[in-house]
């Protein structure tokens, strides 16, 4: 059902969608992810993120 309902809303919003490029520090400065090697980019998809939690 979920799925179902995000096709639904992808193919209603296609028109307003444009090309995100993410952007990572590589070697102290930072380098679109879309410009890696295979090897990198495999290196990109394994990386763990995080949150970090405010402070009260």
């Amino acid at each position: 059902m979920k799925a179902q309902m995000r096709e639904a809303l992808l193919l209603q919003n296609q028109t307003k969608r444009t090309k995100c490029l993410v952007y990572t520090r590589v070697m102290g400065y930072h380098r679109p992810v879309e410009s890696f090697n295979i090897g990198k980019k495999g290196e990109h998809k394994q990386r763990i993120h995080f949150e970090e939690n405010v402070c009260s």
